[in-house]
C-alpha cells in the first residue's frame, strides 16, 4: 500500500506581508513550520501504516528550496520518502495552479498510489481548496474533514469519520482516493532521537518545472485564476467595561445601568 501525504510549509507568525505587485505572500526572512493540519494528515498516515504492514508513506510538497525543512519534519514523523517540487516558475501559484502541479508531480513520481492524505487547509491561506481540486484533477473520490481513518474491505476501501455541521458522519470510499484531515489526536506524536538523526540522512527527491508535462502558462502566477489582493489580521476588539471593587448589589446596579445606557433593557 502506498500513501502520499501532500504537505505545505507555512509562516510561523500571523503578521505576514504581501507583495503589493503580485498579491502573493512574502516568505523570505519569515520563520516557517509544517502546516499543523498537514501534520495531522501525516499522523493519520502513520496510524494507517501501523494497521497494514508493508505500507509506505511518501511526503510531497511544492515550494521554495527552504520547504525541504518541512519534508525533513515529515521524515522525522514517519514518512519513508519525500519529494520536493521546486522551481522559480512555480512562484505565485494559486490553489488551482498548485493542485495542477501537485497532480503532475504525483503522476510523474508515484502514479501507483493508493491513498492521498492532506491537511484540510493551510493556516496561511485557509482556502481548503487544494485537496478537493487535486482529487478532481486526478479523477478520484474525496472525503473532506476527516478526524478518524481506518482501512475497510481488506484494504480496498478507506473508512473515515468526518466532521459535518451537525456533528459527525462515517463514510467509505474505494481506493485510490483522497482524504483531508481536519484534526487528529489531541497530543501530537514526538519523533525519537533516532528518527531525527535518520531523517537527516535520507535523500529528498527534487523536481523542477522542466520535468513535468505542464505548459509555462499553467505554472505559477501565469497559471493562476485567482490572486490574493490583501492579507490582514482581523481588527482588534476593544476592551469591555470592567466592574471591580464593588459589593454584589452595587455591581448589579452598575451592570443594570450599563445595559440601560446601551439600550438592552428599559427602565
Amino acid at each position: 500500500m502506498k500513501l502520499l501525504v501532500c504537505v505545505k510549509q507555512v509562516p510561523e507568525i500571523t503578521d505576514v506581508r504581501v507583495d503589493p505587485e503580485t498579491g502573493t505572500l512574502i516568505r523570505e526572512g519569515v520563520a516557517s513550520i509544517l502546516n499543523p493540519f498537514c501534520e495531522y494528515a501525516l499522523d493519520h498516515a502513520a496510524r494507517l501504516k501501523a494497521a497494514l504492514p508493508g505500507t509506505e508513506i511518501v511526503a510531497l510538497t511544492m515550494g521554495p528550496p527552504q520547504a525541504e525543512a518541512a519534508l525533513v519534519r515529515c521524515l522525522e514523523l514517519g514518512a519513508d520518502r519525500a519529494v520536493l517540487a521546486s522551481d522559480r516558475r512555480f512562484a505565485g501559484a494559486d490553489t488551482w495552479a498548485t493542485a495542477l502541479t501537485l497532480a503532475a508531480v504525483i503522476r510523474a513520481t508515484h502514479p501507483d498510489f493508493d491513498l492521498i492524505l492532506a491537511g484540510k487547509q493551510a493556516i496561511d491561506g485557509d482556502t481548503a481548496q487544494v485537496g478537493p481540486e487535486l482529487a478532481e484533477i486526478l479523477g478520484i473520490p474525496q472525503i473532506m474533514y476527516g478526524v478518524e481513518m481506518s482501512w475497510a474491505a481488506n484494504g480496498k476501501r478507506i473508512r473515515v469519520r468526518r466532521e459535518i455541521e451537525t456533528g459527525y458522519e462515517v463514510v467509505e470510499a474505494r481506493l485510490p482516493a483522497l482524504v483531508s484531515a481536519s484534526k487528529g489526536e489531541p497530543v501530537r506524536r514526538m519523533p525519537s532521537l533516532a528518527a531525527v538523526i535518520a531523517a537527516r540522512k535520507r535523500e529528498i527527491r527534487r523536481l523542477g518545472a522542466s520535468e513535468l508535462p505542464l505548459k509555462e502558462s499553467e505554472l505559477g502566477l501565469a497559471g493562476s485564476f485567482t490572486q490574493v489582493v490583501k492579507v490582514f489580521p482581523p481588527p482588534p476588539k476593544k476592551g469591555g467595561r470592567r466592574v471591580e471593587g464593588l459589593e454584589p448589589a452595587e455591581a448589579a446596579r452598575a451592570i443594570a445601568a450599563f445595559l440601560r445606557e446601551e439600550g438592552f433593557i428599559e427602565g
